[in-house]
């Protein structure tokens, strides 16, 4: 049995949890997320507490039910708070501006690179961070992963897109001598 999936999640006010067979549906002041669940966990509401019970007896529900908890943590704290990622931009010459919901990042390529902004993120911008918001936690981690992966960091100088609270690993630059 699952340490976290036996953990209750409390619903705060101003939220509201459905779940319809494999759908749960979570409401509240920033938003609506839907996502699928696993129908064969049991999901109970009581008052301002939900549990998930396992009832099947294979390994693989056993992770289910601590995955499905988190998950449905996670939407209940996204339409609540909301969630940000921080992208610290590092080189000479380096950049980034905002072009309506869209970024412009000269970055060294020979063109400006644009990051078309996705549905449900908000993109901004503060001299060389990036601050990618939303309440959909998978959705702001795939989107400033995307961002990084534009320009990672290169370990000699620094230079490259890094998340702010990332430790980059520097080398030592080879001296040329025998």
């Amino acid at each position: 049995m699952s340490r976290i999936g036996k953990k209750s999640i409390t619903i705060p006010a101003g939220v509201t949890v459905t779940i319809n067979g494999d759908q749960c549906t979570v409401a509240g002041p920033l938003g609506t997320i839907t996502k699928r669940v696993e129908p064969k966990l049991t999901y109970k509401i009581d008052g301002q507490a939900l549990h998930i019970e396992n009832n099947n007896t294979e390994a693989m529900y056993n992770a289910y039910h601590g995955l499905y908890r988190q998950i449905i943590f996670n939407m209940i704290e996204g339409v609540s708070k909301g969630f940000e990622k921080r992208l610290t931009i590092n080189g000479v010459g380096f950049k980034v501006t905002q072009k309506g919901q869209d970024l412009v990042l000269n970055i060294g390529f020979s063109h400006p690179v644009e990051v078309k902004a996705v549905e449900g993120i908000t993109l901004s911008c503060d001299k060389n961070e990036i601050i990618v918001k939303g309440i959909d936690k998978e959705l702001v981690g795939q989107v400033a992963l995307k961002i990084r992966d534009i320009k990672p960091v290169e370990p000699y100088h620094a230079y490259g897109i890094y998340y702010s609270n990332e430790t980059v690993v520097r080398k030592e630059v080879k001296s040329g001598k025998k």
